[in-house]
């Protein structure tokens, strides 16, 4: 009789345990991806897992992390594990004629949190995607995304919100690789309209990748050159002195915006190296501006969210030219790093949201977002 009630008792304890399992929501942590951030994003989703593992949120969330190998490939929780725990990205990689055999665990996922940085991660396609999937995910949707990561598109929703930016030109891969006669004219043109030093940007990177600071004729034709090698579309803008800072926004339709960070680098200018090696540029939480040219950059954060209608979370960088007092809008990142030393993370650390809670917050307002056009329609 006693071995029988053990077994009864043993049974009934594992029934609960597996309600207690199925009662949290099952987080579906997609990283990795084909970008030349790939290595970035590995850091960001280590810092994500653990912050979904630690404190409160051990209790309502369940990790299932999704890798994207470079090559596209889908793989599952056990081998993204693996992934997570090493920190280092796949070698050998497992090829399919068809990259879209998705593992069995994406039917399980009750929101996803993407941190894919850059091409097909933070452009609009990974956020289609998961659209079409029906389940709630974390950050902007198509056009929030695909407007934050589009250079171009970006600075004409900043014009049309009336914010000011540094004067910039945009030229295509055709004008660039064209005959001998007329790419001399355009650079004749970004001389005569930007002079130097400028900043030639492909418009569709992130992070830095692929931009030059150019300060002679000679520079401008290679990295003009160089752009056109990564994307269709350049763009070029005229340098300027200034402070480089960045405030963070989070929220919806109503969104709060962060205290104000402040960069300073030795190197040349904020490129990949220094942005993600630790030791090479210097977070200052919160900038010692005057409070003046701080509220002004916290509305302007908002105003630049609403403009490419971003959800969820963005990082908003901004000039500020002290010799003028003017505040420039650099760009808006919808989906920044989250590594070790990144700043959207540390802005809100700082403004009284610990990382824990700002990731939970994050998939609240996921919840949030994809519930309230559902409630909508149910009404109608």
């Amino acid at each position: 009789m006693q071995q029988f009630a053990s077994i009864v008792v043993g049974y009934l304890l594992s029934e609960e345990s597996e309600v207690i399992k199925m009662s949290k929501l099952q987080v579906g942590l997609l990283f990795g991806g084909r970008s030349g951030e790939h290595e970035v994003s590995i850091k960001s989703a280590r810092a994500i897992a653990g912050a979904l593992s630690a404190d409160e949120n051990a209790n309502k969330y369940e990790i299932l992390p999704f890798y994207i190998q470079k090559d596209g490939f889908w793989q599952g929780s056990e081998v993204a594990q693996q992934v997570l725990a090493s920190g280092v990205s796949l070698q050998n990689q497992v090829s399919t004629p068809n990259l879209w055999q998705f593992p069995l665990e994406a039917s399980k996922i009750d929101v996803w949190f993407p941190i894919l940085h850059g091409p097909n991660g933070e452009d609009g396609t990974i956020q289609g995607l998961l659209s079409l999937m029906q389940v709630p995910f974390v950050g902007s949707g198509v056009l929030g995304s695909a407007a934050g990561m589009d250079k171009i598109a970006m600075k004409t929703a900043f014009a049309q919100a009336g914010l000011p930016q540094v004067k910039y030109m945009v030229v295509s891969r055709e004008q660039v690789w064209s005959n001998p006669c007329i790419f001399p004219k355009l650079c004749d043109e970004i001389d005569a309209t930007l002079g130097y030093p400028c900043f030639v940007k492909p418009a569709n990177l992130g992070s830095s990748v692929g931009i030059a600071k150019v300060r002679t004729r000679q520079e401008l034709e290679t990295a003009l050159d160089n752009a056109a090698s990564y994307d269709r579309r350049i763009i070029i803008e005229a340098g300027v002195v200034a402070r480089e800072v960045e405030c963070a926004v989070l929220g919806n339709d109503n969104p709060q915006a962060s205290v104000v960070g402040e960069i300073t680098f030795d190197s040349d200018f904020y490129d990949y190296d220094t942005k993600y090696t630790e030791g090479k540029a210097a977070l200052l939480i919160p900038s010692p501006l005057p409070e003046a040219i701080i509220q002004q950059i916290q509305e302007k954060a908002l105003q630049a969210f609403a403009a490419v209608d971003a959800a969820g979370l963005s990082r908003v960088d901004f000039f500020y030219v002290e010799s003028t007092g003017e505040v420039l809008i650099n760009e808006i990142n919808t989906l920044p790093g989250f590594t070790a030393t990144s700043m959207y993370p540390q802005l809100w650390a700082h403004s009284g949201i610990p990382f824990p809670e700002l990731v939970d917050r994050l998939i609240q307002l996921a919840l949030s977002r994809h519930s309230a056009p559902q409630a909508q329609a149910e009404g109608n």
